[in-house]
């Protein structure tokens, strides 16, 4: 697992010899625990500082591809505010005709 730092893989079965409160502690003391069940991994065990981290690079990640695909997209060309009122059938003096929802 690329994503996490340097993981402990341990078997379900060693993780529950272990219990949760050496799995809490080892993951508050930095630990990135793999918990595996016939040797593929099906659950890890890391503190909320790093799940922290990992859902910010996730964020970071999904706002890149966003700037990416805008930029391998843009054509240069910019709609205008009265342009996409019109696409809507609006004016400026039509939105300010339209009353106010209180």
């Amino acid at each position: 697992m690329a994503i996490l730092r340097d993981p402990t893989e341990l078997s379900v079965t060693e993780a529950a010899q272990r219990g949760v409160a050496r799995l809490v502690a080892d993951a508050e003391q930095g630990a990135d625990l793999v918990v595996t069940r016939r040797h593929e991994p099906v659950a890890a065990v890391v503190s909320v500082r790093r799940l922290a981290e990992l859902d910010e690079a996730a964020a970071d990640l999904r706002d890149l591809a966003l700037v990416l695909a805008r930029a391998a997209t843009d054509t240069g060309k910019r709609t205008s505010f009265d342009e996409v009122l019109a696409a809507f059938g609006h004016t400026r003096e039509s939105l300010a005709a339209l009353p106010d929802d209180e």
